[in-house]
């Protein structure tokens, strides 16, 4: 096996310093057992935070520390100070993901500095992992504090293999979209190169925001982005069935047997529906009084997050309504609700599950709850009975336990009266199918599950390198400093520009206009942009330029300081009967519409919902066959652009006009879409660049508009 990261916010252990005194703690539970064995092999390690803020610590404090985890448990440590914690963890973790990701964009806050530190952060842990990568690496890279690290990775290292996993649910794509930063997130996310989540329904809703929002479709859960083809799937995580089975419960809780139990297990957050559990307990007190007495619900809280306010609000509230409630029914010798706000050992909460009749998991939104099964495991006699939230991600597994809305106490209320009088047979039957299954999916399968999936993937040969990678520059300087006679056919948008909503929203900004000033100014270049826009709006942004200009993918021309002029007589009695077809679709597609050129008709969708798109697409393209017969037309696929036009007037036929008035020595070709591939193909000696991805004729390629603007920059510097 390749060497093997691991890469998480927390180190599977706690580092503690007091006084001088150096004490290391390793974790139990879910991803800590689950990755126990992989990381204990030689040539494994796992990066993340020790757990303190490095600031006041000593240089050799640190040094020792970083010896001691490196050398004894195969960790590294990444330091953060006060200010990391408080902006990248605290302020956008845990104030804008944590709250969105669980559908309370109310409690969601948006703050450019949280940002920037959370980007500085995910920076920093890459700088602190590189030294241990090597090309045929295996990394692993777990949940929300760190979407950006996959993709930082990959631009850096793009034969490592690399998996990310979401550990809490991925929301809808109408609640992801609320996010400032949704499309840096998405695309961080996606350098990975398989992607998993705890189910399939955090499986859509990730592949529809990344359809809508990034305009790229999957085809059987798989995604080919950026040239790569990248796989996303759902593993369910399991629990380590076999410790809590077997486990030998030292100290046993106090119970009375004329007393049902009903346990409540999280940790202080808004989103395990705690207040809503506790009102459903009440509601269940009011609504069957011969209960009363009868039931008692030991609330364990543990302590979590107690330096953001509202937490602090939760807690209180928590605590007016348990004892309002204590006070409303407590007699001499019953009191209904146990308030528990302290951690529990693991070994202590094995105990209270063996000592429960029942188990309340009342989440408005969770990710997986593992505590749901680990009640289970824990109950080998079978008579568990869990009362389970169908919003927690366990539930789709746990559909033998009963599911309730978290939001309906009288639901909640029914169904504690339901478990109280549910048959022993009944809960019998129920837990052996909920055992099997925990037990045959757990957490060792699942870590397995997905590092094979990992290690199998392989990069076809198709994958394109980053831009470093695929673009000869020093051959493309070399021959741009020999040369005496050059010239640049440079596509608009998408290749000088980015794509904007609407065409005109594109127009160049003042550093476009003045590198282009400079590359033309040189008596040995000539610059044509050549480009897909009518030519009235490329004489209206450069026409005052000396720039050469050919618009409609080459159906006018103009030398700079010269008049239009077409370059061949075509024919338009094509036209009405495509456009009509054509309006017909604009209107069943909201967000779409219709730009009519003097050679062509275009229809635009890149605001159109993608669904929508890709049932209509095709049929449009069946329809518009379908009455083309013999006319002089063609029907080219664009970037977001259904275009017909004249089959004639092409951009490849255009750049002959200049090549053949001069000897260029030099000639630059730079396009992004499938209607510059005739240039690509007309000038097969130039130094043809492709931006972007895709099948392509060009001899080098960039990724983006961006990158190919510093390449020009870095041309017109060498002029100098």
């Amino acid at each position: 096996m390749s060497k093997m990261i691991f890469v998480s916010n927390r180190l599977p252990m706690t580092v503690k310093v007091n006084k001088g005194s150096i004490s290391y703690e390793k974790s139990i539970g879910g991803l800590a057992t689950g990755l126990k064995s992989y990381h204990e092999q030689a040539d494994a390690l796992w990066v993340g935070w020790p757990g303190f803020s490095s600031d006041r610590m000593k240089k050799s404090v640190l040094s020792e520390i970083q010896n001691s985890l490196l050398g004894q448990y195969n960790c590294f440590p990444v330091y953060l100070t006060e200010k990391d914690v408080q902006l990248y963890y605290e302020g956008f973790s845990n104030r804008t993901i944590w709250p969105l990701f669980h559908y309370f964009a109310n409690l969601t806050e948006y703050d450019e500095a949280n940002w920037a530190r959370y980007k500085k952060i995910n920076e920093k842990f890459y700088q602190e992992m590189k030294p241990f990568i090597e090309e045929d690496s295996t990394v692993w890279i777990h949940d929300y504090q760190l979407m950006l690290l996959p993709e930082i990775i990959k631009r850096n290292h793009p034969t490592v293999k690399i998996g990310f996993f979401l550990h809490i649910p991925f929301p809808s794509s109408e609640i992801f979209r609320l996010l400032v930063w949704k499309e840096e997130i998405l695309k961080g996310i996606l350098g990975a190169d398989l992607i998993g989540f705890h189910t399939y329904d955090y499986v859509r809703h990730f592949l529809s925001s990344v359809r809508r929002i990034l305009n790229v479709n999957h085809r059987f859960y798989k995604l080919n982005y950026n040239h790569r083809h990248i796989e996303v799937d759902a593993f369910p995580m399991g629990i380590d069935y076999d410790y809590f089975s077997k486990f030998q419960v030292d100290k046993k809780i106090n119970t009375n047997s004329e007393i049902k139990n009903i346990l409540s297990v999280d940790r202080l957050d808004y989103t395990k529906g705690i207040v809503e559990r506790i009102k459903a307990y009440a509601t269940f007190l009011s609504k069957y009084p011969k209960y009363i007495g009868k039931v008692r619900l030991n609330l364990i809280v543990a302590p979590s997050r107690q330096s953001l306010p509202f937490y602090d609000q939760l807690r209180s509230e928590i605590e007016i309504l348990v004892s309002q409630i204590n006070g409303k029914f407590s007699n001499d010798e019953w009191i209904p609700i146990w308030y528990y706000f302290k951690s529990f050992s693991q070994d202590e909460l094995i105990a209270y599950y063996r000592a429960s009749d029942i188990l309340l998991v009342t989440p408005v939104r969770d990710g997986m709850n593992l505590i749901a099964k680990e009640y289970i495991a824990a109950r080998t006699d079978y008579l568990a009975t869990l009362i389970i939230s169908e919003t927690a991600g366990a539930a789709s597994e746990l559909s033998e336990a009963i599911i309730i809305n978290p939001n309906d106490e009288v639901q909640i209320a029914d169904s504690i009266k339901l478990a109280l009088d549910m048959p022993k047979a009944e809960k019998i039957q129920r837990n052996k199918i909920m055992h099997e299954r925990i037990y045959r999916y757990n957490v060792n399968f699942w870590a397995t599950e997905f590092i094979n999936r990992l290690e199998n993937i392989s990069f076809e040969e198709e994958i394109k390198l980053p831009v470093e990678a695929f673009i000869n520059k020093p051959e493309i300087y070399d021959k741009f400093d020999q040369s005496k006679q050059r010239i640049f056919f440079l596509d608009y948008d998408g290749t000088l520009a980015e794509f904007k909503k609407t065409p005109m929203q594109a127009a160049p900004n003042k550093a476009l206009k003045s590198m282009l000033l400079k590359l033309a100014n040189n008596k040995k270049n000539t610059v044509v942009i050549i480009s897909g826009r009518d030519h009235e709006t490329l004489d209206l942004w450069f026409g005052r330029m000396p720039i050469n200009l050919v618009g409609d993918h080459g159906l006018w021309y103009k030398h700079s300081g010269k008049t239009w002029k077409k370059t061949v007589n075509i024919e338009s009695d094509w036209k009405p009967s495509i456009k009509h077809v054509l309006d017909m679709y604009v209107d069943r597609m909201p967000g779409s519409f219709i730009e009519e050129k003097s050679h062509s008709i275009a229809l635009h969708y890149r605001q159109a919902e993608p669904e929508m798109v890709s049932v209509k697409l095709s049929e449009i393209k069946d329809a518009l066959y379908s009455i083309k017969g013999t006319t002089p037309i063609e029907i080219q696929q664009g970037n977001m652009v259904l275009e017909v036009k004249d089959q004639r007037v092409n951009k490849g036929n255009a750049t002959r006009l200049f090549t053949n008035e001069k000897d260029y020595d030099f000639v630059l070709v730079a396009g992004d879409d499938t209607t510059d591939e005739d240039m690509f193909k007309a000038l097969p000696e130039a130094e043809t660049i492709k931006i972007g991805f895709g099948e392509s004729a060009a001899k080098h390629r960039v990724d983006s508009s961006k990158e190919f603007r510093k390449l020009l920059n870095e041309i017109i510097i060498r002029e100098k």
